[in-house]
């Protein structure tokens, strides 16, 4: 077990975003595993946080259960498992650097696209994109996730063009990233990252992963929607802003 009290300060932060993330605000989970690194090796820290991850989706799943587009899911998971696979056989001959710099740029380009467009600049998004496009974009947000966890902005810039109501838009993404969690479990059985000593942590962390999740759920249902989506944008912008510092920094 860490002796080191700098981990587990680093450790609750990072379990705080994510709570937050699941609990609506999609996208403060990407800045986790960047932070996770300054105090432990980025697989065991993403084996300490999956089961957590998984607690916290049933929570974000739960609160916004009667709140999802089933049919936009219907098209993204095939293509989101595809992707979870390809990025778990190519991992060792991908770099991550191309994946964040890649993801960073177009999310970077759609958020700041989007809050042009809700001041009357930039390119207005038009119809929404066809449906069959989920297969794709779920393919790319199930790829970087399992790459560079990395999976949120591929996944927003799809579920945005579709102008879901907030409350849709939070619950199916949050069943569409329960999913992929699950499909990361049998990777880090084989990786053997299931330790005692990385389940006795996320055991400890459990507590707090579940009151900040439903501090998210709280937090995002008094938030009005037009906001919502304005906050979504700029996190966007944040985190490829994250991502390429990341890929070049």
């Amino acid at each position: 077990m860490p002796a080191d009290a700098f981990f587990y300060i680093v450790a609750a932060i990072a379990v705080i975003l994510v709570g937050l993330g699941k609990g609506g605000f999609a996208g403060l989970g990407a800045a986790v595993m960047p932070i996770m690194t300054l105090a432990i090796d980025p697989v065991s820290g993403a084996a300490i946080l999956l089961p957590l991850f998984i607690v916290q989706d049933a929570v974000g799943v739960w609160a916004f259960r009667k709140s999802v587009d089933w049919r936009l899911l219907g098209w993204m998971l095939p293509g989101a498992a595809v992707g979870t696979f390809l990025g778990w056989l190519l991992a060792a001959s991908v770099a991550v650097w191309v994946v964040e710099a890649a993801v960073g740029a177009i999310a970077i380009a759609f958020g700041a696209n989007r809050l042009l467009a809700e001041r009357g600049g930039g390119m207005r998004l038009g119809k929404p994109q066809p449906e069959p496009a989920g297969l794709f974009w779920g393919g790319v947000s199930g790829f970087t996730s399992q790459i560079a966890l990395a999976g949120g902005p591929p996944f927003q810039i799809w579920a945005l063009s579709r102008n879901l109501p907030r409350d849709v838009f939070v619950g199916t993404s949050g069943l569409f990233f329960a999913a992929i969690n699950w499909l990361k479990v049998p990777a880090f059985f084989a990786l053997g990252q299931f330790t005692e000593r990385n389940g006795t942590l996320s055991l400890l962390f459990l507590p707090l992963a579940i009151i900040s999740t439903f501090a998210g759920v709280w937090l995002v249902r008094r938030i009005a929607a037009e906001r919502f989506l304005t906050a979504i944008n700029l996190l966007m912008i944040a985190v490829g802003a994250k991502l390429l510092w990341n890929a070049f920094g």
